[in-house]
């Protein structure tokens, strides 16, 4: 009788049944102690993805047509909101890769360079992709991040990868020289343990690994939180340029205005805290007040309508000082996250799933290769965050803005920084000097209006150590 209403309670443990996508199962219904007093299912699997965002999505498919098992847990369910839509051309090669471009063509508006507007100059002036040093790639596309990740979970499950929707990974446990344990548990509470040799923590801004050990730390003087949301009504540029992202300075930071291939607009203002501390008002009424502080925004925005909620992100730039340890990884911005001004984040995210991709493969066959792949995925990984924080962190100064608004180009400084924006970040191309000269003429820059340039930069770490919104999670609307 004990054991029968044993099973029983196993099976009762069992009803929910959370979405999940797989060609087979290899999931045994055994008894896992995990903890004193907690019992579950235990699935097994050669590799564990936490996150099913590009990142998980593009390593689990890589690692999977090379033979692994792979299973990804995923905390929500796709499609979902997620903001990160503007893609970089060097992204291109690598979702060809994957096999999912020409699907992601279907999705997008063509993107052929940015517009950089400057209230501070009374101008604008657009750069194009097809002028930079290596101009293989004169091109991307702006995409709703809902269809574009969906395209990518879907084409990792098409190559056999098993995805639990509805799952939120808790705990690892990494037992040396064995299988390493992941609990997990589903909305109805239930636990639910998973067996790998390899885990990877592509969880985004979760950081679900440093959650566990500690590690990440915020950058001390670079903060920022974004307001934003879909609109309908957004005029757009002309011709050509329709499907260019567009970046506007005003005093409180910059905005992004990404229009979308069904009409409808992304627009989103990333501020500094000392600003956003300022909200008194529901968050979309906040939005729209931020958008009357800048012209050439609200100009474009006359006849527009909000599509849904407003929406808010918090804390934006961290990092940690490791990436890898014996049987897991981080991809993706589970190991840094800067700032979207240069759309950089899907694609350092899409660069290192790649790579961390044949570091798992070389572990996982005891390869002598490994410790190259480990060398060149952390090379790779380190140079892009290093070369796009840089320019980041001093984007919104005036010295940068009267460079990045000056016409002509001198020692190709302007083909380089469009390598850059194109996401040839990894020293591929020979940007290196004409990268460092642009960085002599900014400080140069600087120097020469130094009192202006230091009021700025006081006034935007201003805040930066306080919590400047309750909102934690990427992409929550406002619970005001």
């Amino acid at each position: 009788m004990e054991t029968a209403a044993h099973a029983l309670a196993i099976m009762s443990s069992l009803r929910y049944t959370p979405s999940l996508h797989y060609r087979c199962s290899n999931t045994l219904i055994v008894m896992q102690t995990s903890a004193p007093g907690i019992t579950s299912p235990l699935t097994t699997c050669d590799v564990l993805v936490v996150g099913g965002g590009p990142a998980g999505s593009a390593i689990s498919a890589l690692l999977a047509e090379k033979g692994w098992d792979v299973h990804v847990l995923e905390k929500d369910h796709h499609p979902r909101f997620h903001i990160g839509e503007s893609l970089l051309p060097h992204s291109l090669p690598i979702l060809q890769r994957l096999g999912v471009l020409p699907e992601v063509e279907k999705i997008g508006i063509t993107k052929y360079g940015a517009e950089i507007v400057s209230p501070y100059h009374g101008r604008s002036r657009t750069l194009y992709f097809s002028k930079a040093l290596d101009g293989s790639q004169p091109y991307s596309y702006e995409v709703k991040r809902a269809e574009f990740d969906k395209i990518l979970i879907d084409n990792a499950v098409s190559k056999g990868v098993r995805v639990h929707e509805g799952i939120r990974a808790k705990r690892v446990e990494f037992r040396h020289d064995s299988t390493h344990l992941v609990q997990a548990e589903d909305r109805a509470g239930t636990t639910i343990t998973y067996e790998a040799k390899f885990v990877v923590d592509a969880s985004g801004r979760d950081t679900f690994l440093s959650g566990q050990f500690g590690g990440k730390y915020r950058n001390p003087s670079h903060n920022s939180a974004a307001v934003f949301g879909h609109f309908e009504g957004v005029r757009r540029l002309p011709g050509k340029d329709e499907g260019n992202i567009s970046i506007v300075w005003f005093d409180h930071g910059w905005w992004w205005i990404i229009p979308f291939k069904d009409g409808t607009t992304s627009v989103g203002a990333v501020c500094w805290p000392s600003y956003i501390s300022t909200r008194k008002v529901p968050l979309e009424q906040f939005l729209w007040d931020t958008i009357a502080l800048c012209a050439p925004v609200a100009e474009r925005m006359a006849k527009a309508t909000l599509v849904g909620q407003a929406y808010a992100a918090a804390n934006y730039s961290y990092r940690r000082s490791t990436m890898r340890g014996d049987g897991y990884l981080m991809v993706g911005d589970a190991f840094a996250f800067i700032d979207p001004v240069f759309s950089s984040g899907v694609h350092l995210a899409l660069n290192s799933a790649t790579l961390g991709a044949d570091v798992v493969d070389a572990y996982l066959r005891k390869s002598p290769e490994y410790q190259r792949h480990l060398q060149e995925f952390e090379r790779s990984v380190r140079l892009g965050v290093k070369t796009y924080s840089w320019f980041i962190y001093h984007f919104t100064q005036p010295a940068f803005r009267n460079l990045f608004m000056s016409e002509g180009s001198k020692f190709k400084m302007e083909e380089a920084i469009l390598s850059i924006l194109a996401g040839d970040a990894f020293g591929k191309s020979p940007t290196r000097l004409p990268i460092f000269l642009f960085k002599i003429a900014y400080y140069l820059v600087y120097l020469f209006n130094f009192r202006e340039n230091w009021t700025a930069f006081q006034r935007r770490i201003r805040g930066v150590p306080e919590t400047v919104t309750t909102l934690k999670d990427y992409a929550l609307h406002d619970r005001r």
